[in-house]
């Protein structure tokens, strides 16, 4: 019976502050509004949330350490806008965990109808 394949630590380093940016409900929130269309101003991702423009902030910052969000100033505003790649990069990482699963279980089965 073969070994299950682990995955890297350097993966569950590098992947781990993506998680725990998308673990409020907020933050996910934000990226929503972020992956619809185009950048916005925190006023516009303010706009209809009983939350200020400092919360939106706070929670930006933590999006963007995790590289999930970008900003850039036009005139006097900044824009943040959605970085997909990091959510990529968690995608395949749970595919890999999720892979790791099927093949626990496909173990499981064939010991189980032995």
């Amino acid at each position: 019976m073969s070994r299950p394949r682990s995955l890297a630590k350097a993966e569950q380093r590098s992947t781990a502050p993506i998680f725990a940016a998308l673990g409020d409900e907020t933050r996910l929130a934000l990226l929503s509004r972020l992956g619809a269309g185009e950048p916005l101003s925190i006023v516009r991702l303010s706009g209809g949330t009983p939350l200020t423009r400092q919360a939106i902030t706070k929670h930006l910052r933590v999006l963007a350490k995790a590289g999930l969000v970008k900003d850039a100033r036009r005139g006097r505003e900044r824009l943040w806008e959605l970085a997909p790649e990091p959510l990529e990069k968690a995608r395949r990482y749970l595919d890999q965990i999720s892979q790791q699963w099927d093949e626990a279980l496909a173990r499981l089965k064939t010991l189980v109808e032995r």
